[in-house]
């Protein structure tokens, strides 16, 4: 038989990519075995057979105990066959010794990516390159599981990007108040209030005639920045801002102030305009 891209024969030099790195993006199925074990030959075929089947769902890597003992023992490995299932870097679930074939079909539908969880993924990849098709493909996932969190947001993101803001609103208000935003639903939410701030100050090129029209005019400045900051720039919103505040810190200097927060916060730490930022307006207050 040709060799199957969806069964791999690891080693002790590559078993961090082949599972650990691997699992990042498709669940892996890492079966501990050796060749004096009859029950591990009784099930490899089982499993072999069920990874050309799922066609890509999940790899199965396949590790010899007598060449790897190493990383046997740290995965606690007692016995073998024993088979682990891992998602994202982790151990999601584990079995030891010879189940039948009806039987493993049972545990991987408990470890593999349900079908909603797939259509997320798909929507995922989707977004950038034909919204429309992600959109249908999140709605898609969500009717198979309306609690997808991760598609729920998703959604959100998407109709955001086609700027139904009310509606991206009321999907992220929903996870709210479930208390379900992970870190993409608050920045999502910090997006909301800009683009809501933004519609308030008529949009960039409006605010922009606004603020040069009476520069001596800090609203209309700070205006312009909530504008700037909706749009994605960013960098001159928090320049616009720093400027505010070096010019009346108490009064609109606090509000410039707590929307350079606010863009620190949705840009992230690791974010260099966040860095860079963060320390000038440190310099304007102390």
């Amino acid at each position: 038989m040709a060799p199957s891209p969806w069964i791999v024969e690891t080693s002790s030099e590559k078993f961090q990519e082949d599972v650990l790195e691997r699992s990042k993006t498709v669940p892996v199925v890492v079966d501990f075995w050796a060749s004096w074990c009859a029950p591990c030959r009784a099930l490899a075929p089982i499993l072999e057979r069920l990874a050309d089947e799922h066609q890509g769902r999940f790899v199965l890597v396949k590790a010899n105990t007598e060449q790897m003992p190493e990383l046997a023992a740290a995965f606690g490995v007692e016995v073998v066959p024993t088979v682990f299932a891992l998602r994202n870097g982790a151990v999601v679930n584990h079995f030891q010794g010879l189940l039948s074939e009806a039987q493993v079909r049972q545990w991987l539908q408990q470890v593999l990516p349900s079908e909603a969880e797939v259509l997320t993924a798909q929507a995922r990849k989707l977004e950038r390159t034909d919204p429309s098709a992600a959109e249908a493909a999140y709605r898609k996932a969500l009717e198979l599981s309306p609690n997808e969190i991760a598609a729920r947001i998703g959604l959100a993101r998407t109709v955001l990007a086609h700027g139904r803001i009310d509606e991206a609103r009321q999907i992220i208000d929903e996870l709210a108040d479930l208390g379900a935003l992970d870190a993409e639903g608050e920045r999502l939410q910090a997006e909301i209030v800009l683009h809501t701030q933004a519609l308030q100050a008529g949009g960039v090129e409006s605010a922009r005639a606004a603020a040069a029209a009476d520069p001596e005019n800090l609203a209309l400045q700070l205006q312009l920045a909530r504008a700037l900051a909706a749009a994605g720039q960013h960098e001159e919103a928090m320049e616009i801002c720093l400027q505010i505040v070096h010019r009346d810190r108490r009064g609109a200097g606090e509000q410039a102030r707590e929307l350079m927060v606010f863009l620190f916060h949705l840009l992230g730490p690791d974010s260099e305009l966040t860095s860079t930022y963060r320390r000038k307006l440190a310099l304007a207050l102390y």
